[in-house]
């Protein structure tokens, strides 16, 4: 069998998520989308709830372990999927600056997750019988 960890690390995960979420709570006024009301409150909805989900996982940096890390990592994926199709579902994509927002942060979230090691904070590594590449 062979084995081969992921880039990203637990920690480095949660230091990408406290960047992630004051990102996108800021970004109607970073990428200059202010005037998209529902773009904005589905970005602030959005960087809220990165934040909450990462105050609550349980990792070195969670502040309230609650959440287990798989868990937190498949909330992940559903608010990258989400953030990807937000402009089409509610009616922004002819917006430039809020779409290609929307996208990038998607599409980050999306590959930072993907490449995330998602053991749990106490899953010992077993490699006994493994080849490790």
């Amino acid at each position: 069998m062979i084995f081969m960890q992921k880039p990203i690390t637990r920690q480095m995960h949660g230091v990408a998520d406290y960047g992630y979420a004051p990102l996108m709570f800021a970004a109607p006024e970073i990428a200059g989308f202010t005037d998209e009301k529902k773009a904005v409150m589905i970005s602030r909805i959005i960087g809220g709830k990165v934040l909450a989900s990462t105050l609550l996982t349980k990792a070195e940096w969670g502040v309230y372990k609650v959440i287990p890390f798989k868990v937190h990592l498949a909330l992940d994926v559903a608010v990258s999927l989400f953030s990807l199709a937000a402009p089409w579902i509610f009616g922004f994509a002819n917006n430039a600056k809020a779409r290609n927002t929307f996208l990038a942060m998607g599409a980050v979230g999306a590959v930072v997750t993907s490449l995330t090691e998602p053991r749990e904070m106490n899953e010992a590594l077993k490699i006994a019988d493994m080849d490790i590449i």
